[in-house]
């Protein structure tokens, strides 16, 4: 581990994941950059998820792991790993989505060049099979006021750096990670991000937030009750919202 580079902590939620997390650490491992911590915490899997990473941790420390003794959901899990997370920067990938292997090494270098306090990239996104089906492209730079008009910043590409900003936690809700990185946009002027695809987000036919209706109000939710927008600029953000959901990925 090069103590010259600051320590990357990994929050890694999982739940019967063992069709895809070995993929997932693979990815991990497989970084250019190596001063990085894995907190994988489980949620009661049934499956073989456990034992896979405690395989894993045997063959190297910097991956970690808290098991729930009961069914928390996501957001808590995730805040449980960030509470014990001792990196300068907090990273985030979930226990079927992969990065590619420059992935810390450029953007961490962004990030401590430029004093860049969130950073995210463009990703791909796959299939169940890991099969490219599409590229989201990152936009240059993301303000507040963007973010309230669509959701720009994957979360399996957001990193934050935790010692200047502070560590920011789930709220148990829907639609979280994006709660989350309004939040820290409300604190800076700009999140930047990298036009190169640095990530690949796994999509799952059953999944696909295939509830369009539970999405909107989720969304409609966070505008009013959330962020506290009056109805005008409430309406004004979901159209926005609405209109880049159809045309979200090339």
């Amino acid at each position: 581990m090069n103590n010259n580079t600051p320590l990357v902590s990994i929050i890694t939620p999982s739940y019967n994941a063992s069709s895809y997390i070995v993929e997932t650490i693979e990815s991990v491992l497989s970084q250019t950059y190596e001063n990085w911590e894995m907190i994988v915490v489980d949620d009661c899997s049934s499956d073989e998820t456990l034992n896979i990473v405690n395989k894993y941790i045997e063959k190297d420390k910097r991956i970690k792991l808290i098991s729930n003794k009961m069914n928390m959901g996501a957001a808590q899990s995730r805040n449980r790993a960030i509470e014990i997370s001792e990196g300068k920067y907090i990273a985030f990938l979930d226990s079927d989505d992969l990065w590619l292997e420059e992935k810390l090494e450029k953007q961490i270098a962004l990030m401590e060049a430029k004093n860049i306090l969130l950073s995210y990239t463009s990703y791909y996104t796959i299939n169940e099979d890991s099969e490219t089906l599409s590229t989201f492209y990152a936009q240059d730079k993301v303000n507040y006021f963007d973010m309230l008009k669509t959701s720009t910043i994957g979360t399996l590409t957001t990193i934050y750096n935790a010692n200047k900003l502070g560590k920011f936690y789930f709220e148990d809700m829907g639609h979280e990670d994006y709660v989350m990185k309004l939040q820290i946009l409300k604190q800076i002027p700009y999140a930047k991000g990298l036009k190169e695809p640095l990530a690949k987000y796994r999509i799952h036919t059953q999944g696909l937030s295939s509830n369009k209706l539970k999405t909107a109000l989720w969304q409609w939710h966070i505008y009013r009750k959330v962020e506290k927008l009056s109805f005008i600029k409430s309406m004004y953000y979901f159209m926005h919202y609405t209109y880049n959901g159809i045309f979200k990925y090339k």
